[in-house]
């Protein structure tokens, strides 16, 4: 029997109707969202640890540099980097000569309980201001 476009077709089929070898990509493209919907999310959480590390870091060197500035002018650099620092930060100020030096070391919060913890460190130094009381850690 020949159809109106002139292909031949047999009776009892239907134009257009899926032929044996298309059923076997039946399900496929949920078998590819299913590998690849994994990786989407650990490269989405990849990227918000990045953020949060990024933002640790900055809140680090704000933190180093008021106490090192602290410090220099005679007050508490400990006290002044541990209001700036964010949590679970470990402030430390050392004096050398007529410079002080102040470190801020702070855990980066992850996105995953069980994934190793990450840590950043800032570091600021400034010079004691003349006419100020002796620096104070």
């Amino acid at each position: 029997m020949t159809s109106i476009s002139g292909e031949s077709r047999r009776p009892g089929r239907r134009v257009g109707a899926s032929r044996p070898a298309d059923r076997g990509d039946r399900g496929s493209a949920t078998a590819e969202l299913a590998v690849g919907l994994p990786a989407v999310v650990l490269l989405l959480l990849a990227g918000l640890t990045a953020v949060a590390g990024v933002t640790t870091r900055l809140e680090c060197v704000d933190a180093a540099r008021e106490a090192a500035l602290a410090a220099a002018r005679g007050q508490s650099g400990t006290e002044a980097g541990q209001r700036a620092a964010p949590d679970g930060a470990q402030v430390s100020v050392t004096i050398d000569g007529d410079l002080v030096h102040a470190t801020v070391r702070a855990p980066v919060p992850l996105l995953g309980a069980r994934l190793p913890a990450l840590a950043v460190e800032a570091n600021a130094v400034a010079a004691v201001e003349p006419g100020s009381p002796e620096p104070a850690p």
